[in-house]
């Protein structure tokens, strides 16, 4: 097997070298093609009689060569940028369609221009999609002048823009907009009751930047819009009140990996006392057994700092890959509102569910999409498997000199801190930058604390105070800087040496460039390397060192610490057998999760397509393709949103307690899709017989207030919002039901017959 992975190995090495050097033969072609002797007024006419061609059907492979010198010679003009050779191999990439990596500091920005000021010739629209709002409003300003400068028009989406801004924005010839709020306009224009309150056109050609973030780690989170929440009761703080009172070693049991807890049964007896409720596993308990395990599993499990912060008043839920807060994330209902009260804070009830998808459905709407990050042959087999985008490894301008040193590995964390802080202290006395990437927001503060006893000043960037990070970035370069982060991926922007003033730099360089510090190894190689590469820019020198131990979660969870028996001690652990197991053990987990998104998005897939399905008659609605009076528009409009979201409603609280099924012996998978293609089969049923009634009651009437007055109602108002997938938590440890799963399993038996779900 070995063989056959080196030999797949040599021959996609061989093909990536075959492809790099046609690109590096384009590339000389289109340096070539020196325009520094036209004027102004040529270029810009050789750009409308590029854009003529387009229109007219020519094939834009034909006209890359002479756009993309034109774009070479545009950025020189506005920006006094001149693309290195490798910048127009990658954009060449881009356009094919391939997912580019591109080391840090690289300049994928201008990368970027090329292959978006092609496709935009066709008029038909290019949106660059990254990963938050400054940095799409930066790269649009930045990259504009080229744009304008060659006759197109470019704009930026930002959250919080009116309709008619954002339908401005969307018909520029190039938007930049976050993956997110792309995605939420999407939703938004789903449920739209008129064409003219959408804002999308249709979707054409799409660069994904920081693609490992938003088509891996973040494609799964399901973007929703649903109607405004409403003020939650006070059950919560009564349940996070009793949860307080269960003692975790005498009451409850928990799973190996302490992800999720369970009453025993002197817990259960305990909970019987104090709600005086009897068995708590009849039925009619079952919202009194949903809500404590919700409360216990807030009180227990989810930990301040790690899992979640505390910010104006505000519970808000941090990103295992960024240490970001995530924006507008939220759990399940349940256990949102049992995380706000064990803070004694008050939750706004969540609305019910109009509309949702997930990132990767949403990009695989654009006939054509590339993108570009850092670090992405780690996960070149998902990219291929899930978006059928292959990898393509752009060498860098310049040499990559960074030196990474093998893990340090110690055999308790006390040990671990001492010998980081120690680290720290002897690397400052020269003056160098140190970067120290940690795990939590928890650790970067304990590690902050600890330097502060030694003396040594430090800048800390986590999620509590990640509004100063653009800032804080800009210092973390300069002579005798140390800045303690939390995971560094997706941050987008580059740690120059020096700070940026060439004369720090050169003395910075000659300390050996930014030394960059991990305080654990995380799940994927692929975050490892993106905190590494934060060092080492443009040839820049630099080092990166990890230093690890056995008391580390996935030391713990892979059993290191007992096949290593050795007795605590301060010096770090030096048997190669143990690299290779952490090494091996990265392999592992980053195939289970390959494993456990395939299985995730045959869940989801299904429900996409029936998305698909009801929204292309919505849309031939919405478009008057459909001959219709306004009255049979608005109700065929209104019931196919209605039914659609209960129908979502009961997908929601099937899908998590599906899994219960392979306890008889049936298939989980065969049986949720068994059962949501009955419920969707029911839909257009519902929907004519319901708009047949509403009409006959409306007696044909075109008056909007008597379509309100029949109960015709959309919200009045929507909010937007993403949610953390609890299922994904069940199939990381299948043999045990997750707070999530047991909510889903009697909010599903609840509801049945509220919405007439008996024979499901």
């Amino acid at each position: 097997m070995n063989l056959a992975v080196r030999l797949m190995q040599e021959f996609k090495d061989r093909d990536n070298r075959q492809r790099l050097k046609g690109y590096r033969n384009k590339a000389e072609v289109i340096r070539k093609r020196n325009l520094e002797a036209w004027d102004e007024k040529r270029l810009q006419a050789e750009s409308l009689r590029l854009k003529k061609e387009a229109k007219s059907g020519t094939p834009l492979d034909e006209l890359l060569a002479d756009a993309y010198a034109l774009v070479c010679e545009a950025a020189k003009r506005t920006l006094g940028l001149q693309p290195y050779d490798v910048q127009i191999m990658a954009a060449i990439a881009l356009h094919e369609g391939f997912l580019i990596e591109q080391h840090t500091g690289e300049g994928k920005t201008l990368s970027a221009v090329m292959p978006a000021y092609l496709n935009a010739l066709t008029g038909e629209g290019v949106h660059v999609l990254t990963f938050n709002d400054y940095l799409a409003n930066r790269d649009a300003e930045w990259m504009g002048p080229i744009y304008r400068f060659l006759g197109l028009t470019v704009n930026a989406v930002q959250a919080g823009m009116s309709l008619s801004e954002k339908r401005e924005a969307y018909a520029a010839d190039i938007t930049y907009v976050t993956a997110k709020e792309a995605g939420f306009d999407y939703l938004r224009d789903t449920i739209a009751l008129d064409e003219a309150d959408t804002v999308h056109r249709p979707f054409h050609y799409v660069i994904v930047d920081e693609a490992d973030s938003l088509l891996l780690d973040e494609a799964r989170v399901p973007l929703v819009i649903a109607g405004k929440p409403a003020s939650s009761s006070n059950d919560g703080i009564r349940f996070a009140a009793l949860a307080r009172q269960f003692d975790q070693d005498e009451h409850c049991d928990f799973d190996e990996f302490k992800r999720n807890v369970y009453l025993n049964e002197a817990g259960s007896a305990k909970a019987e006392s104090l709600l005086g409720c009897g068995n708590l596993y009849e039925s009619h308990n079952s919202h009194l057994l949903m809500s404590l395990n919700c409360a216990l599993h807030a009180e227990l499990l989810l930990k301040k700092d790690v899992d979640y912060i505390v910010r104006d008043g505000k519970v808000e839920l941090i990103d295992e890959y960024t240490g970001r807060v995530a924006e507008n994330r939220y759990l399940p209902d349940g256990l949102q509102a049992a995380l706000s009260a064990k803070e004694g804070l008050q939750l706004l009830a969540g609305g019910k569910i109009l509309g949702t998808i997930t990132l990767q459905h949403f990009l695989s709407l654009y006939p054509k999409i590339c993108g570009m990050t850092a670090t992405a042959h780690a996960s070149a087999m998902e990219f291929e498997a899930i978006y059928a985008l292959q990898v393509v490894q752009i060498p860098p301008n310049r040499p990559n000199i960074r030196i990474d040193h093998p893990f340090r590995i110690y055999t308790h964390k006390e040990a671990k801190l001492k010998a980081i802080v120690q680290e720290i202290l002897s690397v400052r006395t020269t003056g160098r930058p140190i970067l120290i990437g940690t795990s939590s927001v928890e650790e970067s503060d304990v590690l902050a604390e600890a330097l502060a006893v030694a003396h040594v000043p430090c800048d800390v960037l986590n999620a509590k105070n990640d509004a100063k990070e653009a800032e804080i970035i800009a210092k973390a370069g300069e002579i005798g800087a140390v800045t303690v982060s939390t995971n560094m991926a997706g941050r987008g922007v580059d740690i120059r040496l020096g700070g940026g003033n060439p004369t720090q730099a050169e003395v910075v360089a000659k300390l050996g460039g930014l030394y960059v510090i991990g305080t654990h190894m995380h799940q994927s190689v692929r975050i490892d390397n993106q905190l590494r590469g934060r060092s080492g820019r443009q040839g820049d020198p630099g080092a990166s060192a990890f230093f690890i131990c056995l008391e580390d979660e996935l030391m713990l969870r892979f059993g290191i610490n007992k096949a290593i028996r050795k007795l605590r001690q301060d010096e770090a652990l030096g048997e190669s057998v143990l690299h290779r197991k952490i090494v091996h053990i990265q392999r592992v987990i980053m195939g289970q999760n390959f494993d456990i998104h395939q299985e995730l998005n045959r869940y989801s897939d299904m429900v996409e397509e029936q998305r698909r399905m009801l929204y292309e008659e919505r849309l031939g609605i919405l478009k008057g393709e459909t001959p219709m009076s306004p009255s049979e528009q608005r109700v065929r409009l209104y019931y196919i949103d209605k039914f659609w979201a209960d129908h979502l409603a009961y997908v929601s609280y099937i899908r998590e307690s599906i899994h219960l099924t392979s306890l008889t012996n049936r298939n989980p998978i065969d049986e949720f899709h068994m059962q949501i293609i009955q419920a969707y089969e029911q839909i257009p049923a519902k929907i004519n017989r319901e708009s047949t009634n509403m009409l006959a009651k409306l007696g044909g009437s075109n008056d909007p207030a008597k379509w309100e007055k029949s109960g015709l109602k959309n919200p009045t108002s929507t909010w937007t919002y993403t949610i953390n997938d609890q299922y994904k938590e069940y199939l990381q440890n299948p043999s045990s039901w997750a707070a999530g799963t047991v909510l889903a399993y009697w909010m599903r038996k609840m509801l049945r017959p509220v919405f007439g779900w008996q024979k499901f």
